[in-house]
């Protein structure tokens, strides 16, 4: 075998590697060619100085793509220019001349009740006296304070001066960095930023100037620009968008009413039947049930902690308001579980459709819990029902988004040898998909039932009965023993489900 001697590949690889430099530096070429040919040389973090970068500040950082970059020196710089227009030309005494100015306004009127009870001889004279003495003294305090805070501005001067060249340092030395640990990415993907892009270079210079500016302003002279100082706002606006939405609501209300009133009607006819297994058939029955099911789905101990968890809910007088509680979850969890995993499964195969629910569920897990309350009181008023709608808004995403991601993450190569083999998709889903993700989708499941059991004390807010009552009610009178011992007898009623649901490791 012919010998390569390695000095004649090194020069070819250093001109290669000098020719990417160039590509996407873009200016400054010679520059960065030695600053990168030595940064290479050991791995990790080499010091350099970058008098660009140092000058340019955030502006730098910005021209070069490097926006996260950007925005950590420009809050750093902004806060170094704060200091320094606050020693320029801000007011520092102003918070005291306004103490000074509303104590002046109490005095006057103090001066005023004395001259009025000196005409009548009042008996309160001499407390008017002490006051408006008193009064005096912290006036001149203030001003005091005022005068000794307007000579602070050589203080913030310098400390403004001293942080930005800190700044500016810090930014001349992490810029070849962050710079050499773009152009590694960029070389394994050409659609990193590279190059001095002017565009870049006039947005970062605009925001930069538009920060640095208002916000100075801001701080040294906050009376300079009223603008700065409150949103500008109507409040008429505000009212009118709000009876918009209201008349939105009564149309949709009236225009709906056969949907929510069947709505309400199968929600109360499933919690009826539910509530008729759980309450009315007797307990010892319902308890057997329950630690049957632990025991054949987790194992004995999770049906002895069953067992115990159910003893305290029936020793302390939870057991009816527990199995309503779990009565209300089931329904609730029950339908978003018929209803979330086909879609799960829909979404999963098509990418499109997943693309518009996704948005959908971003907004439902992100809304706060009470505002759902909101619509569903006003389309279906204030009772169980409504109750089982919000838990199942607030409930469903987990179920969705867990189905979605076990089927996905399903092989593609074991999929492909499954219909090599002749399976027709409807096999292909039952035999093959859900199997693999079984255990993903049941995460979500159990993530279902637990969410859906967290808006317990939310629901009772509209009339859900059940534990949540116990706790609000321990919550209006500060009851706090109460309120604990109902908030345990949730958890277990959690723990109880969860292990279920979770079954054995």
């Amino acid at each position: 075998m012919k010998h390569v001697d390695e000095t004649q590949i090194q020069p070819e690889t250093a001109d290669r590697l000098n020719g990417l430099v160039s590509t996407f530096v873009g200016s400054g070429k010679d520059y960065y060619q030695q600053t990168f040919s030595y940064m290479m040389q050991a791995p990790g973090y080499r010091f350099t100085l970058n008098k660009a970068a140092a000058l340019l500040g955030p502006i730098w950082f910005g021209a070069r793509g490097l926006w996260s970059w950007f925005l950590g020196f420009l809050l750093l710089e902004t806060l170094a220019y704060i200091q320094i227009g606050l020693g320029l030309f801000g007011d520092l005494g102003r918070d005291f001349r306004e103490r000074a100015a509303q104590i002046e306004q109490t005095l006057e009127l103090r001066r005023q009740q004395i001259a009025a009870a000196e005409q009548s001889g009042a008996a309160s004279l001499d407390s008017l006296k002490r006051a408006a003495e008193s009064l005096e003294g912290a006036l001149a305090g203030a001003r005091d304070a005022a005068q000794s805070a307007d000579s602070t501005g050589l203080t913030y001067l310098v400390i403004g001066v001293v942080l930005l060249l800190a700044v500016k340092f810090l930014a001349a030395s992490l810029a070849n960095w962050t710079l050499e640990g773009q152009f590694a990415r960029w070389r394994s993907d050409h659609s990193v930023a590279h190059g001095w892009s002017q565009t870049r270079l006039i947005v970062s210079s605009a925001l930069t100037a538009a920060v640095v500016v208002l916000t100075t302003i801001k701080f040294a002279q906050p009376d300079a620009v009223a603008v700065l100082k409150t949103f500008p706002t109507n409040r008429d606006w505000r009212l009118n968008v709000g009876d918009g939405v209201q008349a939105v609501f009564e149309w949709t209300k009236i225009a709906g009413r056969g949907f929510f009133d069947g709505l309400t009607y199968g929600m109360r006819t499933l919690l009826d039947w539910i509530e008729v297994v759980l309450v009315d058939t007797p307990w010892p029955v319902v308890a057997l049930v329950i630690v049957m099911l632990a025991y054949l789905s987790a194992g004995a101990r999770v049906a002895i902690f069953t067992g115990a968890a159910l003893a305290y809910l029936g020793l302390l007088d939870f057991w009816e308001k527990a199995m309503t509680t779990i009565a209300l979850l089931g329904a609730a969890a029950l339908i978003s579980i018929t209803l979330g995993i086909p879609l799960g499964i829909y979404c999963a195969r098509r990418p499109r459709a997943f693309a518009i629910v996704r948005p959908i569920l971003d907004f439902m897990q992100s809304m706060p819990s009470f505002v759902y309350l909101i619509p569903v009181v006003a389309f279906i008023g204030s009772g169980k029902p409504a109750g089982v709608v919000a838990t199942m808004i607030f409930g469903s995403p987990p179920v969705i988004r867990f189905t979605v991601l076990g089927l996905q993450q399903v092989p593609e190569t074991v999929r492909e040898a499954a219909l090599a083999f002749g399976a027709t998709p409807r096999y292909l889903l039952w035999r093959v998909d859900l199997p693999l993700a079984h255990k993903t989708i049941m995460a979500g499941v159990n993530q279902t039932i637990l969410m859906s059991l967290a808006m317990v004390v939310v629901a009772s807010l509209i009339g859900a009965k059940g534990l949540g009552e116990d706790v609000l009610e321990a919550l209006q009178y500060a009851a706090a023993g109460q309120g604990i011992l109902a908030g345990l007898a949730i958890l277990f009623c959690a723990l109880i489900l969860d292990r279920i649901v979770a079954g054995k490791k």
